[in-house]
C-alpha cells in the first residue's frame, strides 16, 4: 500500500481510538464503582441502544473480514456462515433472552446457580465462559494482525505482533476504566460506523454491475475458475464425507453457539426489564440481518471484481478481501478515491475489532471475578472487591489472547470463531437449557453438562487438523491428528447434553422442586429479578 493509504488509515483509526478513549475516560469519572455499574452499566440502556450494542458485539472481525473472504474464495459454501450466524438469533430470541434476563444478575452461572449448589456450578460455568471468550478473542486478534499487515504494505511478523499487542492493551484499558457502560457506547459507535461503511461498499458494488445481481453472480463464478460450481454447494465442504460431516458440525456450532456466548448473554443484563431484553434482540436481529445480507454482496463482489487469486495472494485465508475491494471500488491503487475508501474501511475494521474485544474481555473478566474468584477464594481472608478482581482478570485474559493470537495468525477468523461457537454450544447451552426447562436437573448434572461438552470440544480441536497433521495447521511439522473434522461440534454438542442427562439420572441428590418453581415463575414473569 502507498504511504497515503497508511497515513490516512492510521489517522482515521487514531481518531476512533481517541473518541473511544474519551468515552471511556468520561464514563470512568461518572460511574459509581459498584458491581452492577461495572458489569451491567447500571441496567440503564434502552432496547434500541442495547440492540445496537448487541449488533456491535456480534458483527465482529469474523463477519466483516472472515465471512466475506470465505465467500470470495469458496462462493456458496462461504455463504453457509452467514446462514448459521443469522439463524442462531432465533434460538436466542425464543429460548434465552427474556428468561436469562429474569434469572441472572451478571453471568451465565447466575442462571444455573439459582437452583443448584453454587460453588461447583460457578467454577464449571466460569471456566467454560473464560475458555469460550479466549477462543473468540483469538479470532479478533488474528483479524487485527491481517489488517495491519495489509495496511503497512507487507506481512511482517513484527508488524502483526505489535498490532496484536496494541489491540490487547487498548481492550484492557477500555474494560478496566469504563466497564460495561463505556464498552456499550463503544459498541454502539462501532455498529453505526460498520453499518455505514458496509452500506456504502454494497451500493458501490451494485453500481459497478448496474444493480444486476445475476450478472454479479455470473461474473464471480467466471472469475473464480470453478464456473457454476462456485455457486453450488460442495466447493469447500463437498469433496468427501469427512468434509460433509465437517459442514454439519459447523452448522450445529453456529446455530446453537450464539445462545451460549458469554458476551452476548451479559448484554441482556444491561436493560431494566425482560421485555426490554426481548425488544433489544428484535433490534439486533434487524441490524444483523441487514448486515449479513450485505456481506453476501461484498463477498461475491470481491470474487467478481478482484478474483479469488488476488484475494488469496494478499492473505491465504481471505481476511483482507474487504479492504482490497474498497481500494478497487474507490479507483484503484494510487487514486485519491481508492486511498480514502481503503482508509475508511481499514479504520472501520479496526474499530470493529476493538469494540468486540472489549465486550468479550468484560464478559470473561466478569466470569473470573463474579464466579471463579468468589467461589475459590479462601474463607476468612480479606476479600478483594469483585470489580478490582475483574480489572486484574482483564489484564490476564488480554495477555492469554495476545499470545494465542500471535500463534494462530494464519487461520481464517470466521473459522476460528466457529471453534468458539462449538465450545459455547457444547458446554454452555446444555446447562443453560436444562436449568431453565428441566425440573429434575441436579448439581451433578450441571457440572457434568459443562465439563462433558467443554473437555471433548477442546480435546477434539487439539487432535484435529486445525492444530497438526496438515500444511495449514498451527503446527504443520507435528502430527497429533486423530480426529478428522476441523470443527468438533458434531460430537461435542451431543456429548454436552448427554453427560448433563447422565449426571442428573445417576445423582443421589433430590431435585429442589421449590427452587425450580421459584426459578420458573421468576424466568417467566420477572418477579424478583435484579
Amino acid at each position: 500500500m502507498t504511504e497515503e493509504h497508511q497515513t490516512l488509515a492510521l489517522l482515521l483509526f487514531s481518531a476512533f481510538v481517541a473518541v473511544t478513549l474519551g468515552i471511556t475516560t468520561w464514563v470512568s469519572r461518572n460511574r459509581r464503582g459498584s458491581a452492577e455499574e461495572f458489569y451491567a452499566g447500571g441496567r440503564l440502556f434502552s432496547p434500541m441502544e442495547n440492540g445496537f450494542a448487541i449488533a456491535g458485539d456480534y458483527m465482529s472481525a469474523a463477519s466483516f473480514l472472515g465471512v466475506t473472504g470465505l465467500i470470495a474464495l469458496f462462493g456458496y459454501d462461504g455463504l453457509l456462515y452467514v446462514v448459521g450466524f443469522l439463524v442462531a438469533w432465533l434460538v436466542v430470541l425464543f429460548l434465552v433472552a427474556e428468561l436469562v434476563r429474569n434469572c441472572g444478575r451478571f453471568t451465565l452461572a447466575d442462571v444455573v446457580a439459582a437452583r443448584m449448589r453454587e460453588r461447583p456450578v460457578r467454577i464449571a460455568a466460569g471456566t467454560s465462559s473464560v475458555t469460550v471468550s479466549v477462543l473468540y478473542l483469538v479470532a479478533q486478534m488474528v483479524g487485527a494482525g491481517s489488517l495491519v499487515a495489509l495496511l503497512l504494505g507487507g506481512t511482517s511478523d513484527a508488524a502483526r505482533a505489535w498490532t496484536v499487542i496494541g489491540v490487547g492493551a487498548l481492550m484492557v484499558i477500555y474494560v478496566s476504566l469504563g466497564g460495561m457502560r463505556a464498552t456499550t457506547w463503544i459498541q454502539i459507535v462501532k455498529a453505526v460506523l460498520l453499518l455505514g461503511g458496509t452500506i456504502a461498499l454494497t451500493v458501490l458494488v451494485l453500481m459497478r454491475f448496474h444493480g444486476d445481481l445475476n450478472r454479479l453472480l455470473l461474473t464471480a463464478a467466471e472469475r473464480s475458475g470453478h464456473g457454476a460450481a462456485f455457486l453450488a454447494p460442495g466447493l469447500k465442504y463437498g469433496e468427501d464425507w469427512t468434509a460433509r460431516f465437517d459442514f454439519i458440525s459447523l452448522g450445529l456450532a453456529l446455530v446453537l453457539g450464539t445462545a451460549g456466548l458469554p458476551h452476548i448473554l451479559s448484554r441482556f443484563y444491561t436493560v431494566p426489564t425482560a421485555r426490554a431484553a426481548r425488544r433489544s434482540v428484535v433490534w439486533a436481529v434487524g441490524l444483523i440481518g441487514g448486515f449479513y445480507l450485505m456481506t453476501i454482496v461484498l463477498g461475491f463482489g470481491a470474487a467478481a471484481i478482484l478474483g479469488p487469486d488476488t484475494v488469496r495472494a494478499s492473505n491465504a485465508a481471505g481476511n483482507t478481501a474487504v479492504p482490497l475491494l474498497a481500494l478497487d471500488l474507490g479507483g484503484g491503487a494510487g487514486s485519491t478515491g481508492g486511498t480514502v475508501l481503503f482508509a475508511i474501511v481499514a479504520a472501520v475494521a479496526f474499530a470493529t475489532i476493538l469494540a468486540v474485544v472489549a465486550g468479550i474481555t468484560l464478559a470473561s473478566s466478569a466470569s473470573v471475578a463474579h464466579d471463579l474468584y468468589a467461589s475459590l477464594r479462601r474463607r476468612g481472608g480479606k476479600p478483594r472487591s469483585e470489580v478490582t478482581v475483574a480489572r486484574i482478570a482483564a489484564v490476564g485474559v488480554g495477555a492469554v489472547a495476545i499470545a494465542l493470537g500471535l500463534l494462530a495468525r494464519d487461520l481464517n477468523v470466521a473459522f476460528l470463531v466457529g471453534l468458539a461457537f462449538a465450545v459455547a454450544a457444547s458446554a454452555n447451552l446444555p446447562v443453560l437449557l436444562y436449568s431453565l426447562f428441566w425440573s429434575g436437573f441436579t448439581t451433578r448434572g450441571a457440572v457434568w453438562a459443562v465439563y462433558g461438552g467443554l473437555v471433548p470440544a477442546v480435546v477434539l480441536v487439539v487432535l484435529s487438523p486445525v492444530v497438526s497433521g496438515s500444511p495449514d495447521s498451527l503446527f504443520p511439522g507435528i502430527d497429533l491428528q486423530l480426529f478428522p473434522l476441523q470443527n468438533p461440534g458434531l460430537v461435542s454438542i451431543p456429548l454436552g447434553f448427554l453427560t448433563g442427562w447422565l449426571g442428573t439420572v445417576t445423582s443421589a441428590e433430590v431435585p429442589d422442586e421449590v427452587k425450580h418453581a421459584e426459578t420458573e415463575v421468576r424466568s417467566l414473569t420477572g418477579a424478583g429479578a435484579a
